[in-house]
């Protein structure tokens, strides 16, 4: 397929400059010189040739109509519920029969807020709309009623740290949103760091709560401080502010109407399971048992791309969740190109150009239909430690 330098993405080198990905091309011998390192992968320009030329077709209505469903989706669940707790028939029941009743619909709310929270995280992209004139609101409307609205996460200061994040993905120091320890150091990490580890069960349904508020790892994303913020000024921050008063205003506003028990049982709860969701699939998609990372000597960014993990959850959960497990070694290759709708014939062309090449083994995909149990196992065992002979030097 040819392209113009209109149709593909600027990617960060390892050295942090900007190069058109258009002009980068497969070499057979491009493989690193030193000892156990692997051998690099083919570059974004050529990964782009092997996938469908529909790929980078984003089509406004098709995204805004997906957003439309996942919106409604959510208010009639949050509807259904609030309906239920505000029932005579609620109000009769003892504490574990409310806790039975109200649960199922708490766990579709959510999983719907989960579905929602993916449409944002295209907005974030700028992948719901590439019109010329209309493209940057679209995209800021759509994620400040997804995100900022609806799931509580300041759109702006969350699309700031996540775009650091994929421009530094598995990078030992410079990676956003995971906070990597070499595990032969782990008994001379900070006291709070290890009592981190040790509690790192108790905390696992509330740390994107942690990582929003308390800012941990990266900076906050309701107060405006750590490294993410790093050479960022006034004028950014208030723009910020805009997604962050959005939160804070729908938070409050339903919380006065509602009342607090109401509040938390409707609105609340249903936050903790779609956060849940969001850990769980951001925390398995990066994580692998022969996942690496690098330093500034031998990180690139198509490396980094394919230590992301494509992981298949089911048919309909991958569907309903927009194809953000099972389509993300693309997503992570081309994020500011590729609308969720069209990662699932992206991926397969991807697999099918890589086994061409013989490199079939450098994409990673796992099959995971015990989503649930395999986080709480990932997360007991490995944490956000990696051992030191899987850090390309």
């Amino acid at each position: 397929m040819s392209s113009t330098s209109n149709d593909v993405p600027n990617v960060i080198t390892s050295m942090g400059g900007v190069v058109d990905v258009a002009s980068l091309d497969v070499d057979d011998d491009d493989v690193d010189d030193g000892v156990n390192r692997p051998p690099l992968p083919p570059r974004a320009g050529a990964i782009m040739k092997m996938l469908p030329p529909d790929t980078w077709a984003v089509s406004t209505p098709v995204s805004l109509a997906y957003f439309a469903i996942d919106v409604t989706s959510v208010i009639i669940a949050t509807s259904a519920l609030r309906a239920v707790v505000s029932s005579d028939v609620y109000d009769s029941l003892p504490s574990v029969g409310r806790i039975g009743l109200v649960l199922p619909l708490q766990v579709l709310a959510g999983f719907a807020m989960w579905c929602t929270w993916c449409i944002g995280h295209d907005a974030g992209h700028g992948t719901v709309s590439k019109s010329r004139k209309y493209g940057d609101v679209i995209n800021r409307l759509v994620g400040e009623v997804c995100h900022s609205a609806i799931c509580l996460t300041p759109f702006v200061p969350w699309r700031l740290s996540h775009r650091k994040h994929h421009l530094n993905h598995n990078h030992l120091e410079r990676d956003y949103s995971h906070q990597w320890y070499i595990r032969e150091d782990s008994h001379d990490l900070h006291p709070l760091i290890r009592l981190a580890h040790a509690t790192r069960m108790i905390f696992l349904p509330f740390l994107y709560f942690f990582y929003l508020v308390a800012g941990v790892p990266d900076g906050g994303h309701v107060l405006f401080y750590g490294r993410m913020w790093d050479g960022h000024g006034v004028k950014e921050k208030i723009n910020a502010s805009m997604s962050v008063f959005v939160s804070i205003f729908t938070s409050g506003y339903l919380w006065h109407v509602m009342g607090t028990h109401d509040f938390v049982v409707v609105c609340m709860i249903p936050w903790l399971v779609m956060s849940f969701w969001l850990f769980m699939v951001t925390y398995l998609q990066h994580h692998s048992s022969d996942g690496r990372l690098y330093t500034d000597d031998t990180f690139t960014f198509e490396r980094g791309a394919f230590e992301t993990v494509d992981r298949d959850y089911g048919k309909w959960v991958n569907r309903l969740s927009h194809h953000m497990m099972d389509g993300h070694v693309v997503h992570h290759l081309f994020f500011t190109k590729v609308p969720h709708y069209k990662l699932e014939g992206a991926t397969l062309a991807l697999r099918e150009g890589m086994k061409e090449l013989g490199l079939e083994g450098m994409y990673k995909s796992v099959n995971t239909p015990d989503y649930s149990q395999e986080i709480v196992r990932q997360f007991h065992d490995n944490w956000f430690f990696i051992d030191e002979d899987r850090v390309v030097r």
